[in-house]
């Protein structure tokens, strides 16, 4: 019975989560296909930031630009393992 409510659990936490994306425009948007990624984590459940990824220093001066924030599968996998001690993951790209 124990191993069927942790499976239950198991499943539930997979089907349960999905991915999503954010696009910020900055100026004008990216005008190439330069890109740079960074993972931005969280503990609490995403309330508190552990690090600080800034968007206008990834974008290294640049005036046009597009952040994209998201939770990928990737993200998601981690946060399987790395949740139970509140720590969540996101992915943040800026393309300029």
């Amino acid at each position: 019975m124990f191993k069927r409510i942790i499976s239950l659990a198991i499943i539930s936490a997979f089907l349960l989560t999905s991915c999503y994306t954010m696009n910020h425009k900055v100026g004008q948007g990216a005008q190439g296909n330069t890109k740079v990624s960074e993972r931005q984590w969280f503990v609490l459940w995403g309330l508190v930031p552990i690090n600080n990824v800034d968007s206008q220093q990834m974008a290294g001066g640049a005036t046009d630009y597009t952040v994209t924030t998201e939770m990928t599968f990737v993200d998601i996998v981690i946060g399987a393992f790395t949740g139970l001690i509140t720590v969540q993951p996101m992915s943040v790209h800026v393309t300029k």
